[in-house]
């Protein structure tokens, strides 16, 4: 079971009638998640304050110091995805995908027709958390770790990333959360751990509250 998450980050079992709350698809989990959303209710890696603009999730990037990595995309158009909220996947679905025969089988869009397990894993709504899109796209599905040589590339975010070692190092704040997330996905779908993950993991779920 999750803590109580002071900075409002929804990491918790949703229930309904005393059962988990389930979803059918991604986009009805997202969709949820998104209504559940409150006042001051923050971002997983940069603690951004979640506003809603209608039906849309935006960070507040004033007081946690955001500032995009890569303004302008490729093409010279503005980064959307700095300026929208995503539901990040803690454990990516590339990592507990890639454990299922299915993924092997043609990938994503495999697992999501002909196996239940994944669509069970990719829906459920404990290891979704709000994130800034273009942090979502920068972490990808690396795996996560200490860099203590890297710099923070995204403002005053304390999150580090990086893209040659493809490891992730998040805020302090958050490290709590994402082993209990890693746990719980151990606990309820037979998630595999490496000794490194599980040893890294158990220090994060011990020391950070």
């Amino acid at each position: 079971m999750f803590n109580v998450l002071p900075l409002g980050v929804i990491l918790l079992i949703f229930t309904t009638g005393g059962h988990a709350q389930s979803f059918d698809s991604f986009y009805k989990a997202k969709k949820y998640l998104t209504r559940q959303i409150a006042p001051h209710d923050t971002t997983l890696y940069c603690g951004c304050e979640i506003k809603k603009q209608g039906k849309k999730l935006v960070p507040d990037p004033t007081a946690c110091g955001y500032r995009p990595r890569k303004p302008i995309t490729r093409s010279g158009k503005p980064n959307i995805r700095a300026t929208r909220i995503e539901w990040e996947h803690i454990v990516p679905a590339w990592e507990f995908g890639h454990q299922l025969q299915c993924w092997q089988q043609g990938g994503r869009k495999n697992c999501r027709k002909v196996s239940a397990k994944f669509r069970q894993m990719e829906t459920d709504i404990n290891n979704l958390a709000p994130a800034i899109g273009e942090i979502n796209a920068d972490r990808s599905n690396f795996r996560f770790g200490v860099l203590p040589h890297a710099s923070y590339q995204h403002g005053a975010c304390e999150v580090k990333i990086d893209f040659k070692q493809r490891v992730i190092e998040p805020p302090h704040y958050a490290r709590k959360k994402i082993a209990n997330a890693y746990f719980y996905m151990q606990k309820t779908y037979g998630l595999k751990l490496s000794e490194r993950q599980q040893k890294l993991f158990t220090i994060w779920a011990n020391d950070y509250k």
